[in-house]
């Protein structure tokens, strides 16, 4: 019997000051390919670990789905041993990860000019609202990028903007942060030394929206709203049908549109000479969809689907995401998994979305408590266990500012 194929950042060490989503991305996919992340959580002048830990609504999600695979460690970093405690540690990591508003990290001594000089193997991720620039000083989430960003545009109607129904900005910028700790690895085989990695919110958004930048810059014509876009295929829409269920169907080629008409009984629109092409059909979806939409209304969902599937045509039910749970391609190919949480409960989690030698990456540990690694990670520093115990015991509250200000 063989051994288990070894993670590829087993023993990458990862020290990680983050909170909200960008930051714990980032940390969640360094996790999941093996390396150890220390999430140092702030304790002490009021505070009781990353404060996403008590988000209600559509924040709930936060912290159990971004934290898996980790270690807690709590530190009140407002303490001259609490910070002492933070810089052993990161004595030893290859890489530090930190989502704070630009200058927060300085105040504190953790700078990336700082320790490099502690550790100059470091290699230091800064996730931020914007990378170096004229709006660096900005406040940022989401939303906020999403908006000036160009996105919301794209996706809502004529004159009412919608962000996109996810963090797709905080995820894919935690994404590409960990890319960048990838690659500066790699290089650190090459120089022997570490180096600063930085990625943006906004930046990030520029490069889902490039694409209709490009169109502008190649056709004149300015990107119209996702809503009220010409098409580049004349069937690419939603349409409800039996009972008010909708689907979302697509014929995106000349044979797909032939095969379209022949399952559904459409001799007229097949002889039509108007609608030979694709483009021929985008020029006459004013009256073309109108009508399909007629049509197909008489049909429930569930038989669309077949007719779809059965002859190799793009078709999607609408589905809210609470049912992807019980989503039969995902828990066949197992993109769900069991996750503790850290009051002992067990949901399911989703993994990333992708597979090393045609294995998922696994969730190997729960969602961790707050300081539920003090003893592990600080006796590994050299710490005797009355020094953990007082390290461990946040200071009454104060006055002073809190150690981790929210996210710019």
């Amino acid at each position: 019997m063989t051994s288990p194929q070894p993670l590829p950042y087993e023993g990458i060490r990862v020290v990680e000051f983050t909170h909200m989503v960008m930051g714990p991305t980032c940390g969640m996919v360094l996790a999941d390919l093996g390396a150890e992340v220390i999430k140092v959580e702030p304790i002490g002048s009021g505070r009781e670990g990353d404060s996403t830990r008590q988000l209600m609504g559509s924040g709930a999600g936060f912290f159990p789905l971004f934290n898996r695979n980790k270690k807690s460690l709590a530190l009140d970093l407002q303490t001259p041993e609490g910070k002492e405690a933070a810089l052993r540690l990161i004595a030893t990591a290859d890489i530090v990860t930190e989502n704070f508003k630009t200058g927060t990290m300085k105040k504190l001594g953790l700078d990336y000019d700082t320790l490099k000089k502690l550790n100059p193997r470091l290699i230091y991720v800064s996730l931020k609202g914007f990378l170096p620039g004229p709006y660096e000083h900005r406040t940022a989430l989401d939303e906020v990028v999403q908006m000036m960003g160009g996105l919301a545009y794209m996706t809502g109607r004529p004159g009412d903007p919608l962000r996109a129904g996810a963090s797709v900005n905080d995820i894919m910028g935690g994404m590409f942060g960990a890319m960048g700790a990838m690659a500066a690895l790699a290089q650190r085989t090459q120089t022997g030394l570490g180096q600063e990695v930085q990625s943006a919110l906004f930046e990030n958004n520029v490069l889902l929206v490039a694409q209709h930048m490009l169109q502008y810059q190649v056709t004149g014509q300015a990107a119209k709203p996702m809503p009220s876009r010409i098409s580049a295929w004349a069937i690419y829409d939603v349409f409800e049908v039996q009972n008010g269920e909708q689907i979302f169907l697509a014929v995106v080629s000349d044979t797909a549109w032939k095969i379209f008409c022949e399952v559904f009984g459409y001799a007229d629109l097949l002889a039509d000479e108007r609608l030979i092409t694709n483009n021929a059909r985008v020029a006459q979806r004013d009256w073309l969809i109108p009508l399909l939409r007629e049509r197909l209304r008489v049909h429930s969902s569930k038989h669309l689907s077949d007719l779809f599937e059965k002859n190799s045509l793009p078709y999607a039910p609408i589905t809210p995401p609470h049912e992807l749970l019980d989503d039969e391609h995902l828990k066949t190919t197992g993109g769900l998994a069991p996750l503790t949480l850290s009051d002992g409960r067990e949901i399911q989690t989703v993994l990333l979305p992708m597979t090393l030698n045609q294995e998922r990456l696994k969730v190997r540990t729960g969602v961790p408590s707050l300081g539920a690694h003090n003893q592990d990670v600080l006796s590994g520093l050299g710490y005797s266990q009355e020094e953990i115990e007082q390290l461990s015991q946040a200071n009454k509250p104060s006055k002073s500012p809190s150690t981790f200000p929210n996210k710019g």
